[in-house]
């Protein structure tokens, strides 16, 4: 039976604070502990959630002090980007989409701007090797980079394990949910964004925690588990089933 753990993107003081309380509810009923992408310093404006905003959070010590009980209590944070700001129009080594915040981006420019994501989240008291690329797009130097600050994994990939790959371990997301939730053996992720869920999807996970409750996994399980070193050609198999799906999405 494939397990499946949980991310949460898209963390910011700005966040629609209404509807992920809503989601968090939910795997703290079912008591799932999931991974959150924390964006270092937003300057997205679609992340903006006015007044569905925690006001709480104006504060820079409120907000670390929430992120830091989210951290006790066992949730797993990640680096979700810097500004989560689209500068490119690349897809980059996972090119489920057309456009980064790193993907094209100089050598020199990456570093700077991820140095000043970690500097901001010291200033939270958050600690991390795991980088969650905003669009899921990245290139061979945003890798280069976050080696040299000390990271060791990525939040992407198609897999069933998670594997190595240019020196980092890569932990998988999921490819077609309805086939993970059937799938034999393996872990993988669902990607969830709170802020753009209906009705009806906050229904559908409810309805799949209190129904397969036992496939829903700690993210901390993900990270338990060895990397496997994938067989030659696997990493252009992937290549082409996220360029496949990325076509599949623009054309549905």
């Amino acid at each position: 039976m494939r397990s499946i753990t949980i991310r949460i993107d898209d963390v910011c003081p700005t966040m629609d604070w209404e509807a992920f309380s809503r989601f968090a509810a939910l795997l703290d009923k079912y008591e799932i502990k999931p991974l959150i992408g924390v964006i270092p310093d937003n300057k997205d404006p679609m992340l903006d959630a006015g007044d569905k905003r925690n006001k709480a959070f104006d504060d820079p010590a409120g907000y670390a002090a929430w992120l830091k009980r989210l951290s006790d209590k066992g949730w797993i944070m990640s680096m979700h980007g810097v500004h989560h700001v689209y500068t490119t129009q690349k897809g980059g080594l996972f090119p489920m989409n057309d456009f980064s915040e790193f993907a094209g981006v100089e050598l020199k420019d990456q570093y700077r701007l991820i140095r000043h994501g970690l500097i901001c989240l010291r200033k939270l008291g958050i600690k991390t090797d795991i980088f969650m690329a905003p669009g899921h797009s990245f290139d061979k130097n945003t890798l280069r980079v976050l080696r040299r600050f000390g990271f060791t994994r990525i939040t992407d990939g198609y897999g069933n394990f998670p594997y190595e790959r240019l020196s980092f371990t890569f932990l998988p997301i999921s490819f077609l949910r309805k086939a993970e939730l059937k799938g034999k053996d393996g872990i993988t992720t669902f990607v969830v964004h709170p802020a753009e869920m209906s009705d009806k999807e906050f229904e559908e996970y409810e309805d799949l925690f209190e129904n397969r409750r036992e496939q829903f996994k700690d993210y901390s399980e993900m990270l338990n588990i060895p990397a496997l070193t994938r067989k030659r050609g696997t990493d252009l198999l992937e290549y082409m089933m996220v360029s496949a799906k990325h076509c599949a999405g623009k054309i549905l």
